[in-house]
């Protein structure tokens, strides 16, 4: 393992060896990368490169380059999340291509023995790309060991963990003769030269069935009858392994119950549910597939699947790849369901019960990255379904190690309770409210009404959710969304591909519907298989990002600030039009942010702005609106947006 400042170094140490042999040899590499990569001048096409050549000039202009300064205080407490402007990565395919232009990406390697899915290497080279497009953040999907017991696809899934503490090999590239660690560690050493904070996201309450763990910790899992039949979506049968059955008037009780915060009186499963699970096997074995338990007598056993477990009627498809963590150990809760791995009943959330042991290994995870490779912050997915004092040991640990650590919860409410578990950020609901021009109006009205507790994201789009691109609207739709997102009072993310105008999801599991999840398999999704972006799609509008960025970047202290008097909803007689004003203190500069919502027809635009101005330039297009007492008149085409200081 090479020390932490040496890493780029090193890389860069590989890459001119890899480059003098490939020129003794002369050896001929057919390769080739998206010009998007290189400049967004010019025609979107695949351009021609020696690979090593390439690769060792990036380093050397990262290496080159003057590191910026950050502007922090050594102990803010992850603060400084509310300034981010973030790139979400999958790197598997973000930073995939089709390097020889056979029509496919080569698993594992192609024939020069280069990865044509993404790595770490190739995520570095990607690094100007990013700082073009206004990023100053880059949020990780997971980037652990994968198992492969109920794997979807040919590569399976980044939350399929099977080692917290090991990175997934296949975002190496071999040739560099490198370890995978070592090429992490240059990614963020890169990163951080440039500029970017580096924020990984981690799971904790689950892992891969066929997870290191297993063998070792076989208490840490729950266990089944290794004779019971899983069941299949549409069945009834309990006598099937699947999330547990409940009747209507069971799930009245249950929501009456959550709702009211009562944990002490849950409907439990059925008893034949329950009777499916067994106690932790005495031995384990791995017989090339899965691993199987046995009991004192003989008795064989598996690790189930897990399932949504929220709410208990939820239609997503299982997750036959995870299981849930045993995070507490009680005779009476030897089951998974709602109410043992998320509503935790009262009876089964006290000390005594608490599996110390799993605790103490998961604690240990976050400091384990912060002092190996550095990283700056960590999204814990599902953070809001762990126990509250398993989080605030795990906010404690890592703060320990650096005070200026960020926590973001992947959590779609914007409450006051993810402030007070020490997270800097949600990741909020604009994703499911933004497409609906009405709710989008109420979201704005509370903007200034009474604003948000938290920094949330300003995206119309996960890894989990339909592309952009494919809401109502399609192209017009996103752009505008990236306008509005970028002078909310929020945290402008970009999930990458939607600069691309891609309209492909990684992966169907939010607000989907039971006829798109029937025409996206689960295979076929990138987020289980080798996948890849149209980087020569001609829709994409990369150039307008950067220039919506660059806007927002010369008014970032009106827009970062959170409180409601710096943000006013501009009155319009026509429903169509969105607009408000984002401001500093009286008679400081202003912003007016007029858009239509309307992303099919034109609009006519008639609103007031508080100034004695006669006319205001639109910032997005550069053209002169004249103004009648401070009345604007205006025709706006489909999803237009108009930016105005006065």
């Amino acid at each position: 393992m090479t020390s932490k400042t040496s890493a780029l170094k090193t890389l860069e140490s590989s890459l001119l060896g890899l480059v003098d042999r490939s020129k003794k040899e002369r050896q001929s590499v057919h390769y080739a990368i998206p010009t998007l990569w290189i400049s967004d001048k010019g025609p979107l096409k695949r351009e021609e490169v020696n690979p090593f050549s390439f690769y060792l000039g990036v380093l050397k202009k990262v290496l080159g380059a003057s590191r910026k300064p950050r502007k922090t205080r050594a102990s803010s407490g992850g603060e400084w999340s509310k300034d981010a402007v973030v790139y979400n990565m999958f790197v598997r395919t973000t930073a995939a291509f089709d390097h020889n232009g056979n029509g496919t990406l080569d698993l594992p390697l192609n024939n020069d023995g280069l990865r044509e899915t993404g790595t770490f290497l190739k995520a570095i080279a990607m690094l100007p790309y990013i700082q073009r497009l206004g990023a100053n953040t880059i949020h990780l999907l997971p980037i652990t060991s994968i198992g492969k017991d109920g794997n979807k696809g040919n590569l399976g899934s980044p939350y399929a963990i099977r080692n917290a503490y090991e990175l997934d090999e296949n975002l190496s590239e071999p040739c560099l003769g490198l370890e995978v660690a070592t090429q992490f560690k240059a990614f963020v050493e890169a990163a951080h030269h440039m500029g970017f904070r580096v924020v990984v996201e981690f799971v904790f309450r689950t892992a891969a069935k066929d997870a290191d763990w297993v063998r070792e910790y076989p208490e840490w899992f729950y266990w089944i009858r290794d004779d019971v039949e899983m069941r299949h979506s549409h069945e009834q049968d309990e006598s099937r392994y699947g999330s547990p059955l409940f009747t209507k008037e069971e799930l009245e009780h249950i929501h009456h119950e959550v709702r009211n915060h009562k944990f002490d009186n849950l409907h439990p499963p059925h008893p034949q549910y329950q009777h499916l699970f067994t106690n932790p096997p005495t031995s384990v074995e791995h017989n090339g597939e899965r691993y199987i338990g046995s009991g004192p007598e003989g008795q064989r056993m598996t690790i189930p699947g897990a399932f949504a477990d929220w709410p208990p009627d939820d239609n997503q498809p299982p997750w036959g790849d995870v299981t849930y963590l045993r995070m507490y150990d009680h005779p009476e809760f030897n089951y998974i369901a709602y109410n043992t791995i998320r509503m935790y009943d009262a009876h089964l959330a006290q000390l005594p019960n608490v599996n110390r042991p799993l605790w103490d290994k998961i604690v240990g995870i976050i400091p384990f990255y912060q002092q190996e490779f550095a990283i700056d912050g960590v999204m814990i997915d599902m953070g809001h379904a762990l126990p509250m004092e398993l989080k605030q040991e795990i906010v404690q640990a890592a703060r320990q190690v650096d005070g200026d650590f960020a926590f973001w919860d992947e959590n779609f409410s914007i409450t006051h309770k993810s402030r007070e578990e020490g997270y800097n950020a949600v990741f909020g609901f604009l994703w499911t409210d933004e497409h609906h021009p009405s709710r989008m109006r109420v979201f704005c009205q509370r903007c200034e009404r009474e604003g948000f507790p938290i920094p949330y994201f300003g995206t119309p789009e996960n890894h989990n959710t339909p592309r952009a691109s494919t809401r109502p609207g399609g192209l017009i739709y996103a752009k505008w969304s990236w306008v509005v997102n970028c002078f909310l009072p929020a945290i402008p993310f970009i999930h990458s591909g939607f600069e691309l105008a891609e309209t492909y999801p990684i992966n169907t599991g939010l607000d989907f519907s039971q006829e798109q999840l029937r025409e996206l398999p689960s295979e076929r999704l990138a987020l289980f298989s080798a996948a890849m972006y149209d980087w020569c799609r001609e829709e994409q509008f990369t150039s307008f990002v950067s220039h919506i960025a660059g806007i927002r970047e010369e008014f970032k202290d009106i827009v970062v600030d959170t409180r409601p008097e710096s943000f006013a909803m501009i009155n319009a007689v026509n429903k169509q039009i969105l607009a408000f004003v984002r401001k500093a203190s009286p008679g400081k500069k202003r912003i007016a942010i007029v858009t239509n919502a309307n992303f099919s027809g034109v609009e006519i635009v008639g609103v007031r702005l508080e100034t004695d101005l006669k006319e205001v330039k639109d910032l997005v297009e550069k053209k002169k609106y004249s103004l009648q007492n401070g009345e604007l008149s205006a025709q706006l085409n489909p999803g237009q947006c108009l930016l105005f200081e006065f």
